[in-house]
């Protein structure tokens, strides 16, 4: 028999049937799935990690974008919680026989799925899914669009350390054109009152970065007396060997804006959080990542957490 589930008192009335991304969810949303997460960390913290609340459920993971630690924490969350759970990748079979998105969401929907995560380089997807799949729908990252369960978990992590983040000031450092995690981090953010600037070479900020609401920094050593948490984003070396430079070598981005130990020293206030994987030497040194300044660790728990929580309110599930 299914566990009963005693989720945090919270009185609204959460009525999304998907998570597309957060600029369709309220502040009180928002809160509200960070609220009910917290009943599923406990549950991580327990001998036997488990309750088969999505048991008879069955979830659909569709990944056409490599993305291993994001499918790992959806699918230990999904199992963690009884779902049957079917993985799909772009290596399969039916994609490489030239199988269209379009005829792969069909074939699946044909299957009487109850719900989807999707990966895809390319924005809207999961928005498409929903027209052609009667299941409810997860965004685990669509092109450069959002990232919202990554934003999520972040925000969990960071009341962790701050209970409220109104008026908190959260800088996110790096490549802020490329990254869908900064502005589904700066939507969130933003209807939970904190204070976000962006900081990072102005060859990695996005045209549009005045239409995201966030201030912009060029200098680290400013915005990081200025915050309370500090979020380094992964550079994308991959770009830097592609001939798309957007910095002049590893060794000066790291010396303009790697996060060093000498910055905890002269600023001591403030918390280290990278969504990860890390790239030591580059985005932070090593010592900066293993420091008891850094949270980052604790993310990797809090998004099986933050995924358990938002499996089950999109499956129908309830305070009882």
């Amino acid at each position: 028999m299914a566990e009963e589930i005693e989720l945090q008192h919270n009185d609204h009335d959460f009525e999304q049937q998907h998570l597309l991304g957060l600029a369709d969810y309220s502040k009180e949303d928002i809160q509200y799935v960070l609220d009910q997460a917290q009943y599923f960390r406990e549950i991580l913290d327990r001998p036997v990690p488990k309750v088969p609340t999505l048991r008879d459920k069955t979830i659909v993971n569709l990944f056409y974008e490599d993305s291993t630690r994001t499918r790992l924490s959806f699918e230990l969350a999904q199992k963690r919680m009884g779902a049957d759970v079917v993985n799909f990748s772009k290596g399969s079979s039916s994609v490489k026989k030239g199988e269209s998105l379009k005829d792969t969401i069909r074939n699946i929907s044909s299957m009487k799925i109850d719900m989807v995560v999707v990966r895809h380089s390319s924005p809207g997807v999961p928005h498409f899914l929903t027209r052609c799949v009667d299941a409810a729908t997860i965004n685990a990252g669509d092109g450069q669009h959002e990232h919202p369960t990554q934003a999520l978990l972040d925000m969990f992590t960071m009341q962790q350390v701050h209970p409220d983040l109104a008026g908190k000031n959260i800088a996110v450092i790096g490549d802020i054109a490329h990254s869908r995690v900064v502005r589904s981090n700066i939507i969130g953010l933003l209807k939970l009152g904190a204070n976000v600037t962006v900081c990072g070479p102005k060859t990695m900020m996005p045209a549009y970065v005045n239409e995201l609401g966030a201030d912009v920094s060029y200098n680290l050593d400013q915005t990081l007396e200025w915050c309370d948490i500090a979020m380094a984003l992964r550079i994308q070396l991959e770009r830097q060997e592609e001939g798309t430079e957007l910095f002049p070598s590893i060794r000066e981005y790291h010396q303009m804006f790697g996060i060093r130990m000498e910055h905890l020293k002269r600023y001591p206030d403030f918390v280290i959080m990278h969504p990860g994987p890390v790239n030591r030497g580059v985005e932070m040194e090593s010592q900066v990542a293993d420091s008891d300044r850094s949270i980052i660790l604790s993310q990797v728990t809090n998004g099986v957490a933050v995924r358990m929580a938002i499996l089950y309110l999109l499956s129908g599930g309830t305070r009882i």
